[in-house]
Parts: C-alpha cells; structure tokens; sequence
C-alpha cells in the first residue's frame, strides 16, 4: 500500500504521461480516420518533397502517440506502395528515438531513484535492464501494446539507447510488414482503418504475435524475480 501511495506521490507527472499515451492513440486513429473518409485522396499522387514531409509527420504522430503504428502502417502501405516501406520503417525508427528522448527527459530518472527506496523492486528493474535486448523485442513484437507507452516505459527504465532503437526496429518488422502487405492490398482506405480484414491466417499471425509477447514477457518477468530473490538471499547469507 506504502508503495504505492508514494509511487503516485512522487511520480505523478511520469504516471499523467503514460496515462495519456494509452488514451492519445484512440483519439488520434478516430480523428484521421475521419480526415480520411472526408479525403480519400489527400496522399495520392504526392511529390517526393510531399512524401518526405508526410514519413516526417508520422514521425512525430507515432512518437506522441497520436496514430497507432498500426494505423500508420495500413495507410502508409495503400497510398505509397512498397517502394514507401524503407521511409516507413525510417519513420518508426525516429519516432521511438524522439519518444525516447522526450521520455527521458520529462523523468529525470524520478522513477529509478524512487525505486532505490524498495530494493526488490529495484533489483527486479536491474534484472530486466540485464535482458533489455529481448525485453525490448517482445513490447515491439506485440500489435496491441501502445508504441508510445511502451517507448515511454523503457526509457524511464534508462535501457541503452543504441540498443533500444535497434530492438525496437527488429522487433516491429513482423507486424509492421503484415498490416503494411493488408495496406498495399486494400481497394478503400476508410474501409481498411475501419475494418483490416486480415483473413484466417492474419488472425492466427497476430494470434501468434501477441502469444509470443504475452509469455515472453512473463518468462522474462519471472527469471528476473527469481534471480533477484537469489542474489538477495547470498546477500543476507
């Protein structure tokens, strides 16, 4: 209970921010959609200075969660084609980077130093910054965790930064490419941000995705606690 009374006492701010990087992302979908329906040729037939301007403001859409990356991949994929996948994934790549920076700085480490105050949560956080390399893998894997949230989450938890954008990159591909192959097919855009009709073998793809984050991140969760209460234990011994 003392725990988290003073998690929201003293990291208030961080705790403000994440809640709004959950709820952002419905509203910012809802909106565009909209936009989409009333303008269905808005990014047809864009210059290349255009296409630019547009993988730079998906940029900036993803990293404050204003779009789902899904969303982003869908409409991405209808409108530009393939030969738009490399900026896409450029996009997503600086969209994580700026959401990292921005995270960092709006926590200061608050809640690092907040938890030096519960060891085992603390050295629970140091086992999982151990594996930050598979830890950033299975958030980025999964198609239902909020990108932004979940950038957010792991630079509060100061994960290396090359090694954050790196995992992060490898670890959207597989989503990222099926719901951008949906876009690349779709004859209607509003239909498809409506409704991505992803098939059976859609289903179990993303079934499969979201099962592999689910218990990956449970394993890698439960390792953690069971070598932190391990080296808590040679300590008292």
């Amino acid at each position: 209970m003392r725990f988290l009374r003073d998690l929201f006492r003293y990291n208030a701010s961080t705790l403000l921010s994440m809640g709004l990087l959950v709820a952002l992302p419905v509203l910012g979908s809802s909106s565009l959609s909209w936009v989409l329906y009333r303008n269905q040729e808005l990014l047809q037939h864009l210059s290349t200075a255009q296409v630019l301007l547009y993988l730079a403001l998906i940029a900036f859409t993803m990293a404050f969660a204003l779009t789902p990356t899904t969303f982003v991949a869908l409409v991405t994929g209808f409108y530009l084609g393939w030969w738009g996948f490399p900026g896409m994934v450029l996009s997503y790549a600086l969209a994580a980077m700026v959401g990292y920076l921005v995270a960092a700085s709006l926590d200061h480490g608050k809640m690092l130093q907040f938890l030096h105050h519960f060891p085992k949560a603390d050295a629970v956080m140091q086992e999982l910054k151990n594996d930050s390399w598979q830890l950033i893998l299975l958030t980025r894997i999964s198609p239902v965790l909020p990108f932004a949230l979940m950038t957010f989450v792991l630079a509060v938890m100061r994960v290396e930064r090359k090694r954050f954008l790196a995992a992060s990159v490898v670890g959207m591909l597989p989503r990222s490419l099926f719901f951008y192959w949906l876009g690349t097919k779709a004859q209607d855009v509003f239909a498809l941000v409506r409704d991505p009709d992803t098939g059976t073998a859609g289903k179990l793809l993303v079934a499969g995705l979201i099962a592999v984050s689910v218990f990956g991140l449970y394993y890698l969760f439960d390792r953690a606690l069971k070598r932190a209460l391990k080296k808590s234990q040679k300590n008292v011994a």
